[in-house]
């Protein structure tokens, strides 16, 4: 089975791999991947045994980021991730935020980067309220991808 799957399937698949298992989510649009995405990614990872990546679909990229983007469709985006050792399940969603997907996966630790302020990450509360955590990686500075597509449009 590939790792872009539906949440139906994930949760199925969880029920057996999650047993005496730490369980991390992220998300975002992780349009065009770079060094810095990885290297989150990676450290992501790190913090436990399963990695789930809830990936917004190119509607909710659209919505979030405005009508030019995404630049990669969400298949595209998803057989990047895919690719990645560090990710073991992909799941898109297109609600404005991953709050459902948090409340149906019930992680352990819900992680986002350094950017997002303590009291302003969803599902902060809901993880907290059942004893998850939630942990915040430091970026890698000058990798984005709106500072590659800027790259871009100077060639």
């Amino acid at each position: 089975m590939g790792k872009k799957i539906s949440l139906t399937t994930l949760l199925r698949e969880l029920k057996t791999k999650r047993r005496r298992k730490k369980l991390v989510f992220t998300n975002g649009c992780f349009d065009i991947l770079h060094a810095g995405h990885v290297r989150y990614l990676k450290k992501a990872k790190s913090l436990g045994d399963i990695l789930v990546v809830g990936l917004n679909t190119d509607k909710s990229v659209r919505k979030i980021k405005g009508p030019k983007r995404p630049i990669n469709t969400e298949a595209d985006r998803a057989e990047v991730l895919s690719a990645l050792l560090s990710v073991d399940y992909v799941v898109p969603f297109g609600d404005d935020t991953p709050i459902k997907l948090i409340e149906k996966i019930r992680p352990d630790i819900l992680v986002k980067g350094a950017d997002w302020k303590k009291g302003s990450i969803v599902g902060e509360d809901l993880l907290k309220s059942y004893g998850g955590k939630v942990r915040r990686i430091t970026l890698a500075k000058g990798r984005s991808t709106t500072d590659v597509i800027k790259n871009i449009k100077k060639l």
